[in-house]
């Protein structure tokens, strides 16, 4: 998503992260309104109001058209549609978070869970059990056969329970036994 689009939506959710101006936009999309009538309705001062229009026009979300002396607003309904077709798919809200780094998070769990290269206890939890143990098994080589010995020799030199972190890694499949013979996947 460009600078440009980002900045769009990030205005728009501002604007309309309002509860007052929701509500105004709600109340716009069923007919046309007068500061006084929205000021009534929602028990809100005319001066909001007119300050929440004000910033919902910023947006070109209100159309304003005067009768005599009094200013009737309405929904531009065009432009929502516009916003969603232009910034609010899925794929456009999904390349919000491109930029942003992935394995933030598993260096989190890594930087709990390890002391000196050495774990200080296998994490209880699916997820971040996981994460150790393609930690653990970036410790072997691809391709390379590793008897069980060698196999222990690695996970223990990272925490003494080698025989629970070797099960969980071919449990995981992150490294292959055949043969008493191991290999990382």
């Amino acid at each position: 998503m460009s600078e440009q689009d980002f900045q769009r939506l990030l205005r728009f959710f501002k604007v309309v992260g309002d509860e007052s101006r929701l509500r105004l936009v709600g109340l716009l999309a069923t007919r046309e309104h007068s500061v006084d009538e929205l000021a009534a309705i929602l028990q809100i001062k005319a001066p909001t109001v007119s300050h929440h229009l004000a910033r919902l026009r910023e947006l070109d979300l209100v159309a304003m058209r005067a009768e005599g002396n009094v200013h009737l607003y309405s929904l531009k309904g065009e432009t929502l549609t516009d916003l969603s077709r232009d910034l609010l798919t899925r794929e456009r809200m999904a390349s919000l978070v491109d930029e942003v780094d992935g394995d933030q998070w598993e260096r989190k769990v890594l930087r709990d869970f390890l002391v000196d290269d050495r774990l200080k206890e296998i994490p209880a939890g699916r997820k971040k059990r996981v994460v150790v143990l393609g930690w653990l098994a970036a410790k072997f080589d691809r391709d390379r056969p590793y008897p069980e010995r060698e196999v222990n020799s690695v996970i223990s030199r990272h925490h003494p329970d080698f025989a629970t972190l070797r099960r969980e890694l071919i449990g995981h499949g992150l490294l292959t036994r055949e043969r008493g013979v191991y290999r990382r996947v």
